[in-house]
């Protein structure tokens, strides 16, 4: 099964705390937060709800897009995720299509 990179956006609630991401399989990666099989930041705050992705062509530009993304201020991560998703709908079950 080929890799699909992606990168991705989870928070606990609306306009909550926020986790950046990168993975070449997210509906398994997505999987294992709402489980708490990931340790760290995601379990201790409850980051469970995917509210943005995107389908990135290859990990070298998805691990760069990542990076950018986290090096935004609040207001533009904020404005990413309403732009597509405005009343940050838990996109997990569209996944799971």
């Amino acid at each position: 099964m080929d890799k699909q990179p992606a990168v991705y956006i989870l928070s606990n609630r609306e306009r909550g705390t926020l986790y950046v991401g990168v993975t070449g399989n997210l509906k398994l990666r997505v999987w294992e937060h709402r489980q708490g099989f990931v340790d760290g930041f995601t379990k201790r705050y409850g980051v469970k709800r995917l509210v943005w992705y995107e389908w990135v062509a290859d990990f070298p530009s998805a691990i760069q897009r990542e990076k950018r993304i986290k090096k935004w201020n609040r207001a533009w991560k904020l404005e990413l995720i309403e732009g597509s998703n405005p009343s940050w709908k838990d996109l997990w079950e569209d996944l799971c299509d």
